[in-house]
């Protein structure tokens, strides 16, 4: 494991030691430490059946683990268990309502499990993702099921969301709503743990990402400094001939080709020794390009004992 691990359970708002769950069909998770603090996105990634959604039925006591531990804001995911999820809200990866009522029913009876919440709570930000609450569930489209279990998540404020593929049919309008609940959430302390395998929602919301394989979580990173280390692409065409050899030897190069005036170099660290090298040559094109989420996760889950 690399990176920004926190395994420490003093402070934070959810706390896995050591956690392992094993099914008899195969899969789960081994030997599990995670740390999530307070007003932080916590980005969650791997493929499916890398053991995402375990993690988080069990931090939600709808599985428990074959050993291990887990609190949540400090108390036992176990015995706390009632109380803890007063405090939070929940997305699940298959959203599964009851088709014969309305959405507006629906939310109510959820209201009312948390010990009831003023309408005010759940007309706006049902307003906010365009839903028509006295439609029955079941004419809807995946899409506004959706939005009614979003809204359902965030209503109240909760100090922790748990969003299991949380945009999943949604228009990219509303999926950006939900990104700007999601950092509402955050800049107000709360806590957001965010399960996905679409790369480009967590690097737009995330504070950190845990990259998860096979079960085991193989890094924990803040997004800034997986940015900061990938490899950056960048192409340069000059209009006279340039020597290689002084680009090669630059600090961070680790693939330098130069063909007919063209400079193709790949660059991890500062960019700013290419910058002033290239700033003394007759450029005639320049190409710059970071690399995006989808590249720095292949190239984890590309290491072979990772």
């Amino acid at each position: 494991m690399t990176g920004d691990t926190l395994d420490r359970s003093e402070g934070a708002t959810i706390f896995l030691d050591h956690v392992t769950k094993h099914y008899r069909s195969g899969g789960g998770v081994d030997d599990l430490t995670l740390s999530v603090g307070p007003g932080e996105v916590f980005g969650f990634l791997g493929p499916n059946g890398a053991g995402k959604t375990t993690v988080i039925r069990l931090i939600l006591d709808l599985i428990r683990p074959d050993s291990g531990s887990i609190r949540v804001f400090g108390r036992d995911s176990r015995r706390d268990s009632v109380e803890i999820r007063r405090r939070l809200g929940y997305v699940p990866g298959e959203l599964a309502l009851y088709d014969r009522f309305t959405a507006r029913e629906v939310l109510t009876h959820f209201a009312h499990l948390r010990g009831g919440l003023e309408w005010s709570k759940i007309a706006t930000p049902a307003e906010q993702m365009q839903l028509d609450l006295d439609r029955p569930l079941r004419t809807m489209s995946k899409g506004n099921r959706q939005k009614v279990g979003l809204v359902a998540a965030f209503m109240g404020d909760p100090e922790l969301l748990l969003l299991d593929e949380p945009t999943s049919g949604l228009d990219p309008l509303v999926q950006q709503q939900v990104h700007g609940e999601v950092r509402r959430a955050a800049a107000e302390g709360r806590t957001v743990f965010l399960s996905s395998h679409v790369l480009a929602e967590v690097g737009e919301v995330a504070d950190r990402v845990g990259l998860i394989r096979n079960g085991r979580i193989i890094a924990v990173e803040r997004v800034t400094e997986l940015q900061h280390r990938a490899l950056h692409q960048v192409d340069a065409t000059f209009s006279s001939p340039e020597d290689e050899s002084t680009f090669r030897s630059l600090p961070g190069v680790s693939t330098c080709t130069l063909t007919d005036h063209v400079l193709h170099l790949e660059v991890s660290g500062s960019l700013r020794p290419i910058v002033e090298r290239l700033a003394a040559t007759e450029l005639t094109d320049l190409s710059i390009r970071e690399p995006t989420l989808e590249e720095l996760f292949l190239s984890f889950y590309e290491q072979p004992n990772a």
